[in-house]
């Protein structure tokens, strides 16, 4: 009879002690986002705290580059591993590929990157981003990627994605250090990580009148709910302060 006693005040005991840990509601969520598909350019439609975000693509060089460069484009493709994957769909598979061309060999680059109304836009993230993941085309010539981001401190860092000295379509997959601050309290300011654009950089010896590269499918892999608590919601009140600046403004100019 003791023994079963201590059993049951046992259980009692498990039961008390392991219910708030229970109760607890689960703030990981690892979820998928595609950035850009590249088969509707200029209409993604990508969600962010419920608005809706589209974009244009535009490429930035460095001072050497050549006459009538960089030439940018949209065209029929896709990697045979993404044409599995929605095999039977029907639906035109695009790729966005950029031309470049410079007057000497040496620290030669271009950016890829965003815009939307005719200026740079960068992308915001949703959650805490583990890693970004996207698909890019190489010819052989020895150059070298770097994605770019900017943090929750406003400062741009620069990730390095390897050698473009490949031939065709590669997977890349680059992840997102710990040490890249992407949430603030700051109420001002950058709510969370954003994304800038690529960079590539060719070698200091390499040929650099004839590169090519095409780029497909960006996605990122993130924790979306880490950032959402109970009454998020109240960050985005508006207690007028717009308008108030804006009177203010206008009795300093009087």
């Amino acid at each position: 009879m003791k023994r079963e006693l201590k059993v049951l005040i046992g259980l009692a005991c498990l039961f008390v002690i392991g219910l708030p840990v229970f109760a607890q509601p689960n703030s990981r969520s690892i979820e998928t986002f595609v950035l850009d598909d590249f088969d509707s350019a200029g209409s993604q439609n990508y969600m962010y705290n419920g608005k809706q975000y589209s974009w244009d693509w535009e490429v930035g060089s460095s001072r050497f580059i050549a006459d009538g460069y960089p030439k940018t484009g949209y065209f029929e493709g896709v990697p045979n591993s993404l044409k599995q994957l929605h095999k039977g769909e029907d639906k035109e598979f695009k790729v966005f590929g950029v031309k470049t061309a410079f007057k000497r060999k040496g620290d030669n680059w271009f950016e890829v990157y965003p815009t939307a109304d005719g200026k740079s836009f960068e992308i915001p993230f949703v959650g805490i981003v583990s890693q970004m993941d996207f698909w890019i085309w190489g010819a052989g010539y020895n150059y070298y990627l770097e994605v770019m981001v900017r943090d929750a401190l406003g400062t741009v860092k620069v990730l390095p994605a390897g050698s473009l000295s490949f031939h065709g379509w590669k997977n890349i997959i680059v992840n997102i250090p710990g040490w890249i601050q992407q949430s603030s309290h700051l109420r001002s300011g950058p709510e969370n990580l954003t994304f800038v654009g690529f960079r590539i950089r060719s070698d200091a010896e390499e040929y650099v009148d004839n590169f090519v590269v095409y780029f497909d499918q960006i996605k990122y892999t993130s924790n979306s709910l880490s950032l959402i608590y109970d009454g998020y919601e109240l960050n985005d009140v508006d207690f007028g302060d717009s308008s108030d600046s804006d009177e203010v403004s206008e009795a300093d100019a009087k």
